[in-house]
């Protein structure tokens, strides 16, 4: 088993809440009295720009049930499955272990939620766990909940934007050819796009075979590719930021961690269990964060099936110390 990096001290069990104490921005990206913070303009216009787009749902022009289908469906396969189960527990924590085939598998369905490359994921969520709530911390929310709900992703930050941020946190994986090659040349958004137009192809293709109409097949691939791509982009990242910003400021303790990551019912609910964070910080390594009964955690759940197809195998456990 590979070492893996920025995993946090063993908690003890406890039910104090922790208070919360002010963050300043981190050194790398505060502004010094001659400048202003470098606004990341590409990586900014595209997060607006894919927003945009997907306020095309609200048009009953763009709108088929088809497409909601594909975005309930595709926030469980693309989120739950691509970013929970492998970018996080996977990837970052080794939480399990699978064939080499079913991790590039899944890291490519990962990618295709549009939160860059694996590489550069799971060094930045092993940075947060060494410095959770402290300044190094890339997106802490007690600098401000914008900040650490997105804010730290449109801003350049020299501890985050940099090679030195793979060769320290992501070392493991950037041995393999497969992620290096991901974060080249921003191959991770070309599989991104590619995955859209499958979309549009399959939809287009099936619309015609319905209705033998061209111009109906259009409408519904659009349909399709607004609510099964966009939308679902969209609700699986804010998903995912949730977990960063909500899951450090409000819910309660199970665990003295040292910092403020807190059990939200609410993001758990709608991260399929990634809302026990404080869980999850006592135990990084653990594959479920959800430790009690009442704890639904969908991601754990969907680890244990793969266990069982035998397609999953020394899946971390509760207690297993």
């Amino acid at each position: 088993m590979p070492k893996v990096p920025g995993i946090s001290k063993p908690a003890k069990a406890s039910s104090r809440p922790v208070a919360m104490k002010p963050l300043h921005l981190p050194e790398s990206v505060k502004p010094t009295e001659k400048s202003k913070l470098r606004i990341r303009w590409t990586y900014s216009l595209s997060i607006l720009g894919v927003h945009a787009l997907a306020l095309l749902a609200i048009s009953p022009w763009f709108f088929s049930w088809a497409g909601v289908v594909a975005c309930v469906l595709g926030v469980y396969v693309f989120g739950t499955l691509g970013i929970n189960v492998c970018f996080h527990r996977l990837l970052t924590h080794r939480s399990f272990a699978c064939s080499t085939a079913m991790e590039r598998g899944l890291a490519l369905i990962g990618v295709c939620s549009l939160q860059e490359g694996p590489g550069r994921w799971v060094a930045i969520h092993r940075q947060h766990h060494q410095h959770s709530d402290e300044r190094p911390d890339p997106h802490s929310p007690l600098v401000a909940f914008f900040w650490g709900h997105i804010g730290w992703l449109l801003v350049t930050n020299d501890q985050t934007d940099t090679m030195q941020l793979y060769h320290r946190y992501a070392q493991d994986l950037m041995k393999q050819r497969f992620y290096m090659n991901l974060e080249r040349r921003l191959n991770w958004l070309w599989v991104y796009i590619a995955h859209a137009v499958l979309f549009a192809l399959v939809a287009l293709l099936v619309g015609y075979g319905v209705w033998r109409d061209w111009s109906g097949a259009a409408q519904f691939a659009a349909s399709v590719v607004v609510w099964g791509v966009l939308l679902r982009t969209v609700l699986v990242w804010h998903i995912t930021w949730s977990v960063n910003s909500l899951s450090h400021l409000f819910g309660y303790q199970s665990h003295d961690t040292g910092e403020n990551s807190r059990n939200n019912w609410l993001v758990a609910l709608i991260s399929n269990g990634e809302g026990w964070h404080n869980n999850h910080h006592a135990d990084p390594r653990c594959a479920a964060h959800g430790h009690k009964w009442y704890e639904l955690d969908v991601s754990y759940i969907s680890i244990v099936v793969m266990e069982k197809l035998g397609l999953a195998k020394r899946v971390m456990r509760p207690g297993r110390r």
